[in-house]
């Protein structure tokens, strides 16, 4: 097996077919790749399932993929050099793993929370080419990522599962409502729901968001 720029965990396709579609998992602030690897066993059964472990170690098994300044406000909250950064190494991993794994790269989802959903969405957005689906959870558009201009053909194909807590404590809710919009001025596909719950995924969410990545695979 060759050198990745990031550790991460495989659950590999349980079907036989030849180039699966690949899911890559991208956690949030704080936590690891265990996170949501707990879902990977639940989810369709054709999934080769990759979940990427962050750079910055926060200590005690804590990572983070860039620093949240939480005292600040929206216009504040991330370190943007360090975001940048970290959507450079997702872009080196996602060739890495295209590169050792036999994967359909016509059927590439990011699958990220709160943190891994930010920089998902702007990844999407900046390399349409390699990405077709995005699972947006707990997570908000930050525009300061998004290369300008877009390229509205090359962003036309893709398509999001967005959704939400509507009592979220450390990402408001109203962050994430400005998502549905502004994918729209794009003309890109979105499903956009919320849930009675924090900053985490209700089993309501999860069941909505299986049979979305299901119609996919």
């Amino acid at each position: 097996m060759p050198e990745f720029s990031l550790a991460f965990k495989t659950r590999p396709p349980k079907t036989n077919q030849s180039k699966p579609p690949l899911l890559i998992m991208l956690h949030g602030y704080g936590s690891n790749e265990e996170d949501l690897f707990s879902f990977a066993e639940e989810l369709p059964d054709e999934l080769l399932i990759i979940s990427a472990r962050a750079p910055l170690s926060l200590g005690f098994g804590s990572y983070a993929w860039y620093t949240i300044h939480f005292e600040a406000g929206s216009d504040k909250f991330s370190d943007i050099p360090e975001a940048k950064n970290a959507l450079e190494l997702i872009d080196k991993f996602l060739s890495e793993i295209i590169e050792a794994f036999d994967v359909d790269e016509n059927n590439i989802f990011l699958f990220g929370f709160s943190q891994g959903t930010i920089l998902s969405s702007a990844y999407a957005l900046n390399h349409p080419q390699k990405i077709q689906h995005v699972v947006a959870l707990s997570g908000y558009i930050n525009e300061e990522l998004i290369l300008k201009p877009l390229k509205m053909e090359a962003i036309k194909h893709l398509d999001f599962f967005v959704s939400h807590g509507t009592v979220d404590q450390v990402i408001p809710v109203d962050w994430a409502r400005k998502t549905p919009g502004f994918l729209n001025k794009l003309k890109i596909v979105n499903s956009y729901k919320e849930y009675p719950v924090g900053h985490g995924v209700a089993p309501q969410n999860f069941y909505d968001l299986h049979a979305w990545i299901k119609e996919r695979t």
